[in-house]
């Protein structure tokens, strides 16, 4: 796990450390450069910031071939690294390493091409120079896992794992995209490509580009998505799809327990962190096995409890640590400075903290993230059936009645409340269907947006991408069609960020099983009706993991990692008035927002906290 960063064209070798110094988080055990100036009016330079993961010894980057011919720099792990390694020894390629996944990429490239990705099991960001055709080829994992940020420049191209990377080098500029953060209101991330900087853009996740060093042309192609596969369901019954599915992840939890350094899980009071232990616990000795809970004080938030009985069930080596108000008010401002993309998710704070918490034994851990995206594990979910009668019985003006009257209902600061629910809801169901999943996850509605930013929004353009996923999606069902834009967007564009920067901040490695290839491309064809089924959400992952998992975890509701960000606003500091003017902010709006939310006259938690993340990540030297 690492940093990466690079360029083609004007700069130095000071501009270049200066690029990997900012990614010293990501990869504090070792540094490298390269520099190749052999091209007229191009040189070519990377840099590399390491984690030591696997093969502590030979995994030093940038990698070359022994001729010189191809060089790498890769952030990631490959998890299916010894079958290609020993399928291009078969074909004739020796290695120099003695199981370094990167040199994989160099073989797997020379015999196979931009093929490669293709057969990469992983989570990866990598940049392959091809010094005999002039080119660059950058690649970014399935789901985009792992970051990739990029600038075409006047003179140049320059890439980095972090846009914090990028702005370190000269030619690449600070400015704001006015469009991004209108982008970013709207779905609580800035979808890619685009990012928060004007000249800064994301390579999307399942992608990849080329770079034509001699004309400067980049050409980017998308070699995966995330898609259900209509009228193509596995072969067998449906206990079958069961066995099959425990087997699948059972397989994806081995593959990511190889590492050459001390590894451990995080364990929630959820199913798929759950499984992931189980799973694990039945392929080592659980006592050698450290397990790593976040607590909080407020009740309604806290699963330590029942994660520390799961922890006892399967006699792991558990530890637990509390995020309260006073420590998130401590650790915030230097983690949202932190980000280089903002994401308006608060639950990056315990999973900061978590991860620091874990830091102290371990340097790898696995989590539970994806599952309820691969099968529908969110109370959206449900509301599916209900939503698509209400849209269609119920006319405008009755609804802007009922949502009237909904902001009568008494408030409360309780995890997923009932009236923060009922709310939530009908500000979705205020828009077309296509709208609904980033109305109702946003941060802000589009009617908050408008006045916020003193502008008539057209929902159309505000919500393009999801409509467009909406709209090319090959199944009619609503739960196929929603877990399409949970993958796409909410898993990929927002937890999993999430996760890279809480996790690389504090120089940790975290693997999520649900995400293996195998596993995705089985879940891919199971159907909508065995996933969420007679109202029971991730039905057929509750039947495959019930001989291994207590009932009182498969039965228990969800319950969600956020924190009680409602209350803990009516303790922080309103953005300032230069921070307003910056982002296009009227200010005097959102001084009313703040103070209706803090004398509970309404919720705005979710609008307030997306200015807080990026007025404060903004405010860095």
């Amino acid at each position: 796990m690492c940093g990466i960063a690079g360029f083609v064209g004007p700069g130095t070798g000071a501009d270049l450390r200066a690029m990997t110094d900012a990614l010293q988080h990501r990869g504090p055990d070792d540094s490298g450069t390269y520099e190749d100036r052999s091209l007229p009016g191009a040189p070519v330079q990377l840099g590399f910031r390491r984690l030591a993961i696997v093969d502590l010894e030979g995994g030093r980057q940038p990698m070359q071939t022994a001729d010189g011919a191809l060089v790498v720099v890769f952030n990631g792990e490959i998890y299916n690294h010894i079958e290609l390694r020993a399928a291009l020894e078969q074909s004739g390629h020796r290695f120099e390493t003695d199981h370094s996944d990167t040199e994989v990429l160099l073989h797997g490239y020379r015999q196979w091409g931009e093929g490669l990705v293709e057969r990469l099991s992983g989570m990866f960001a990598f940049c392959l120079y091809d010094r005999r055709a002039g080119r660059l080829l950058l690649a970014r994992d399935h789901f985009g896992k792992k970051p990739l940020f990029y600038a075409r420049t006047r003179e140049g191209f320059v890439f980095a794992s972090e846009a914090t990377a990028l702005l370190r080098h000269p030619s690449v500029s600070t400015d704001i995209d006015a469009e991004a953060v209108l982008k970013y209101f709207a779905y609580g991330f800035v979808p890619a490509p685009r990012s928060i900087y004007r000249d800064i853009a994301k390579l999307p996740g399942g992608c990849l580009m080329s770079v034509d060093l001699a004309t400067g042309q980049m050409q980017t192609r998308r070699y995966w998505e995330y898609r259900m596969a209509v009228d193509d369901p596995p072969p067998g019954s449906i206990e079958d799809w069961a066995e099959e599915l425990r087997h699948l992840l059972g397989q994806a939890v081995e593959r990511r327990l190889a590492a050459d350094v001390p590894l451990g899980f995080f364990l929630s009071g959820g199913i798929d962190s759950t499984a992931v232990v189980a799973l694990a616990a039945a392929r080592r000795d659980p006592a050698s096995m450290k397990t790593y809970t976040i607590g909080f004080n407020e009740p309604s938030y806290d699963e330590s409890a029942i994660a520390a009985a799961m922890a006892r069930h399967y006699g792991t080596d558990h530890h637990s640590t509390t995020l309260d108000l006073d420590l998130a008010a401590r650790m915030m401002p230097q983690l949202l400075r932190g980000l280089d993309d903002p994401i308006a998710d608060a639950s990056i704070l315990p999973t900061h903290l978590l991860c620091g918490f874990a830091r102290r034994d371990v340097t790898v851990a696995l989590s539970g993230d994806g599952g309820d995206e691969l099968f529908a594990g969110y109370d959206t979910f449900a509301a599916l059936r209900t939503a698509r009668a209400y849209h269609r019985l119920v006319p405008g003006w009755a609804h802007r009645g009922i949502s009237a009257a909904a902001e009568y209902l008494p408030r409360s600061d309780a995890n997923m409340s009932l009236d923060f629910k009922i709310r939530r809801a009908l500000r979705g169901l205020g828009h077309a269907p296509a709208h609904w999943m980033p109305s109702w996850l946003g941060p802000a509605s589009l009617e908050d947006m408008a006045r916020l930013f003193g502008a008539t929004l057209d929902p159309h353009a505000l919500y393009e991408e999801a409509e467009a996923l909406w709209a090319s999606g090959a199944s009619p069902h609503d739960v196929d069609r929603s877990l399409e834009y949970y993958g796409r967007f909410y898993l990929g564009e927002n937890l999993l960020i999430k996760a890279d920067r809480a996790s690389m901040l504090a120089s940790l490695e975290v693997r999520s099983p649900f995400l293996d290839r195998d596993l995705v491309a089985f879940a891919t064809r199971l159907p909508a009706s065995v996933k969420m089924r007679g109202g029971v959400r991730k039905w057929i992952l509750k039947k495959a993991m019930a001989p291994l998992v207590p009932a009182q975890i498969l039965d228990r509701p969800k319950k969600g990692f956020g924190i009680p960000v409602s209350r803990w606003l009516r303790h922080m500091e309103l953005p300032s008035p230069d921070a307003s003017a910056r982002l296009g902010l009227d200010h005097a709006t959102l001084e009313g927002y703040w103070s209706d939310h803090r004398k509970g006259r309404a919720d705005h938690r979710g609008l307030l906290w997306a200015a807080v993340v990026l007025a404060t990540m903004l405010d860095r030297p």
